[in-house]
């Protein structure tokens, strides 16, 4: 059975949630899919805030934040997209206001405001540390008001295109009844999310951060570009990777080595952070984060995820003591190729939110920006994709059906545990296209990503039941991930200077 929509959102995360809203009231039907369901998707995880230069706390302008972003991204951004997503952070932050997100607030009613790494100025309104979420769910009540369809556990398969090569819709497999789903439509959004848990267990991300749409888009066609650009974020907690927000370090504190000593600027931007402590790491030192001497009524009314995520992960109360930490990968600023109308290479396809590469974070990503993408950019995704789909709706083509990636996966056998790979690719990753890479150790993993692709025919599911089979979808998803691997091996390899979170030596 095929399923029909002017627009297909492919991700129900900011990005997607806010193309939905923006192509709905455009005039379009829309329907939204996602792999878990919305409130579980990354945008929820975001803690620090979202950067607009209201100047509500001190001097600020939008200038300074086109210049702190560009110099954030080492010569690797757009000026012209910077420009546009800062000049619009205002308005951004103002519609967010008007449907209701509960912004922290100062003392005379203003949205409150932090300062974040690389930034000049308080700039970040948050929802004490709960921003994403607040944002997230604040966007999804507005859909459901809105009668937006989403639907949950769909998973993307493969992007379908017409005998033209025009995108038309998408192949996607029901995770709970097993089945093989059709969905046409005369656009389709990719806002499925980066790809940073190809470093498993070494990432702040949600397991679902897999790079399934950018893996697809390639299949299909699409452009990838600086796939080699993955942030890490100084401050995870050391064992479990659960982000410690960079509030902690804005609202005052400081990072320690075993030695009780300060070694950085914890508010230079993350690439340096980072870098700074896998220096100490590297020495034999172990890396705390201090907020004690803020005080536990700040603490609990600024920062009061951070304390519960370290009391229940680490076993410490950093009210009374140190935070154990370390940098993992958190943000891929690589992504989909688009345009400034969040228009891929592919006619028909459009992309938004962290799959997409709209060039505004370059080589490394200024915090508290990633937020203020989501929202310029999935409402430029929705009203472009809108527009087009309106206009081509009535154009006669056929959908090409093909026997492609999953057909493949089903000849799979299981001789191999994919499961154990994923585990090693995680770490191999870590060690060798991490913080610091070298020439030598790049090669290396991309050959052993290669061996793997070879051997992947050995390493199929065991379960072979057709309803909630998640061996099958971490199958697919693992597959999707070592494309990802290639492509960002095979970007680092390219750049053989030094830039940005792509440190080489």
């Amino acid at each position: 059975m095929n399923y029909k929509s002017d627009v297909l959102i492919i991700g129900a995360g900011g990005a997607g949630l806010t193309a939905a809203l923006h192509a709905k009231e455009s005039g379009a039907s829309v329907r939204v899919l996602t792999k878990e369901y919305p409130t579980r998707s990354q945008t929820c995880m975001a803690q620090g805030g979202m950067n607009a230069a209201l100047a509500n706390v001190s001097e600020d302008s939008v200038e300074a934040h086109i210049a702190n972003t560009l110099k954030s991204a080492h010569g690797e951004a757009d000026e012209e997209a910077v420009r546009f997503m800062c000049s619009e952070a205002i308005n951004a932050v103002e519609w967010l206001d008007s449907i209701g997100v509960c912004f922290s607030r100062t003392a005379d009613s203003k949205i409150a405001q932090r300062t974040l790494g690389g930034a000049s100025a308080p700039r970040a309104c948050y929802a004490q540390d709960y921003t994403g979420l607040k944002i997230l769910h604040t966007i999804y009540d507005r859909c459901l008001s809105q009668d937006i369809e989403i639907l949950n556990e769909k998973y993307l398969l493969d992007i379908l295109k017409d005998e033209s090569g025009v995108v038309k819709g998408a192949k996607v497999l029901d995770i709970r009844s097993g089945d093989i789903e059709i969905y046409e439509a005369s656009a389709v959004i990719l806002a499925s999310g980066g790809y940073s848990r190809i470093y498993d267990k070494n990432s702040t991300n949600s397991t679902a951060s897999t790079g399934d749409g950018i893996a697809a888009a390639s299949r299909a066609g699409a452009k990838l570009i600086d796939m080699e650009f993955v942030q890490f974020h100084p401050t995870a907690l050391k064992n479990s990777s659960i982000l410690i927000s960079e509030s902690a370090r804005g609202e005052g504190g400081y990072l320690l080595n075993s030695k009780g000593k300060r070694f950085t600027n914890e508010l230079a931007p993350r690439d340096v952070v980072s870098r700074a402590i896998n220096d100490e790491i590297n020495k034999g030192e172990e890396i705390f984060l201090d907020i004690r001497h803020l005080g536990e009524e700040l603490i609990n009314e600024g920062l009061p995820q951070e304390r519960k995520l370290a009391k229940l992960y680490e076993n410490v109360d950093p009210v009374h003591e140190l935070i154990p930490v370390r940098p993992v990968a958190h943000y891929t600023m690589g992504g989909i190729e688009v345009d400034n109308k969040s228009k891929t290479s592919l006619d028909g396809l459009y992309a938004c939110g962290e799959c997409a590469n709209h060039r505004v974070h370059g080589a490394n990503r200024l915090g508290g920006n990633s937020l203020l993408e989501i929202v310029v950019f999935g409402k430029e995704a929705g009203l472009n994709a809108a527009k087009y789909a309106l206009e081509t709706k009535n154009a006669q083509s056929e959908l090409v059906l093909e026997d492609g990636f999953f057909e493949e996966i089903k000849e799979c056998k299981n001789e191999i545990d994919f499961y154990a790979k994923r585990e090693h690719v995680g770490n191999m990753f870590y060690k060798d296209v991490g913080i610091v890479r070298t020439q030598e150790q790049l090669k290396s993993a991309l050959l052993e990503v290669k061996e793997l692709q070879a051997s992947l025919n050995l390493m199929g599911v065991s379960d072979k039941s057709k309803v909630y089979n998640t061996n099958l979808v971490e199958f697919i998803e693992f597959k999707n991930m070592l494309e990802v691997c290639e492509q960002v091996v095979s970007s680092a390899i390219k750049r053989e200077v030094s830039c940005g979170a792509h440190y080489i030596v």
